[in-house]
Formats: structure tokens, sequence, C-alpha cells
């Protein structure tokens, strides 16, 4: 796998904003930018000054729309920076080509794109530090109940619905059973909110659950473990929900 990190300048003054925090306002226009990182040799031959208009066939169909794994796809996670900056880390199963994927739109990076080999390996009882930003959500069925009590009704019953503020440390702790590895409940933060995310200025848009996890994990299996640094974590992966991020 690659690590990238992209650090973007966002402006420190929201009223005279930078066209970096512009674009990450807009999270369908920040995975359209990332997935131009993995073109295909076609597209790359055939349009080396990248003045072509963006088509999805044209950039990694193998690596872009399909599900996360050792040998396809990408995740994402914005994370806030000091001095009005923000940081883009992706974490792809191939090298991606950020030059190219920016050379039309240099102005929103403050500095040259990284990007490194990440090949982690992993103990059991490994002890790690973990971030992730995820979008925590569940299934209403016949079972369900609401808030007072009551059954939920029909209508909703098989819909996905935001994870409820006092069940999030519950619904990591459950995700981590088959993932390989156990939170500290003691030393996990959370900090949960929403976003909104609409493909136009026009469209209805949706509103996301956004929850953002910091602590300590034990690796219990390390392969699966290793597995879900690879997939990620819950839905919500194009809209830079998913990606575990783990250090001594």
């Amino acid at each position: 796998m690659f690590l990238s990190c992209l650090l973007i300048d966002a402006g420190i003054n929201p009223d005279r904003p930078r066209p970096g925090r512009i674009w990450l306002r807009n999270l369908y226009h920040v995975h359209q930018r990332l997935c131009m990182a993995f073109p295909s040799a076609a597209r790359k031959s055939g349009d080396a000054e990248f003045l072509k208009p963006f088509d999805p066939a044209d950039f990694g169909s193998s690596q872009v729309h399909v599900a996360r794994g050792a040998d396809s796809g990408f995740l994402f996670r914005i994370d806030p920076g000091p001095n009005g900056r923000a940081v883009i880390l992706v974490q792809s199963a191939v090298k991606p080509d950020w030059d190219y994927a920016f050379q039309n739109a240099g102005f929103l990076l403050a500095a040259p794109a990284e990007v490194k080999l990440y090949e982690p390996g992993f103990a059991a009882g490994q002890r790690l530090r973990f971030r992730l930003a995820a979008n925590p959500t569940r299934k209403l069925s016949q079972h369900s109940r609401e808030r007072d009590g009551k059954p939920v009704a029909v209508k909703w019953i098989g819909k996905r619905v935001p994870v409820p503020a006092d069940q999030l440390h519950r619904w990591l702790a459950r995700q981590a059973v088959a993932a390989g590895f156990s939170i500290d409940n003691e030393s996990t933060t959370v900090q949960a909110g929403y976003i909104f995310v609409s493909e136009t200025r026009d469209s209805k848009g949706q509103r996301l659950r956004s929850v953002r996890y910091e602590g300590i994990l034990a690796v219990t299996d390390p392969v699966k473990f290793r597995n879900t640094l690879v997939r990620g974590i819950g839905p919500g992966k194009a809209f830079g929900f998913g990606l575990l991020s783990v250090a001594p």
C-alpha cells in the first residue's frame, strides 16, 4: 500500500477563503480530484497535459469505483492542520500520481504531495494509538425501538439511520470485534456531528453522521486487523470516512 499526505491551504479567514477551503466544502469534488491520481495508461498518454474533461472511466476504474482491497481502491480522511491548513491522508492500493491529479489545480496545495510505501505489520496484544473518522449507522428492523420505547414505523424498517449519540462507543466496540482489535473505552474520545454533502448547489444532498474517534486500541487478530486497515471501517468511504490510522 501507499500512504499520501496532501497539505491544503484553506486560509485562516472564513470570510475570505482560499480556493482550498472552497474545494474542501464539496466532498464530491474532493473525491473526484483524488480519483484523478489514478489515471489509466490510455488517459495519461493521450492527455498528458490534462486538458480533457474529467471522465470517471479514464481514472482507474479498477482503483476507484470498487470495494477497497489489497489490490484496488483508496481511502482518505481530511484532518485539521495548523495555521489555516488542512491535511488529506490517502491510503491507496497502488502508487498515486499527484502531479497529474493537481497539474491543473496546483493552487489547492500548500506544499508538494508526500507519498511513502506503507506495509505495516502487527502482533497480537500490540497497543496502538488510533484515529478514525466514521459514519456510524444502524439498520432498522421490526425489533428496533424509538427513543420513547415504541416500535419504529413500518416505513422505516430496513432503512439505515445514524447511530444515537449514547451508542457511539458501543458501535465502534462492535465493529472492533470482527475487525481484529479492541478499544480502550477510558482513553477513547468521541467527537460527534454531521456533515452535509451535495453534488451540486441545486441538488438536494444528504446529511451524514460524522464521528471522529481517537484513543488506544489493542490488536487481537493481526491478520483481521491488517485487512481492516486495508478495507476501512463502516460506510461513507467516498466522503472521507473509514480510514483507520494507527501509530505506536
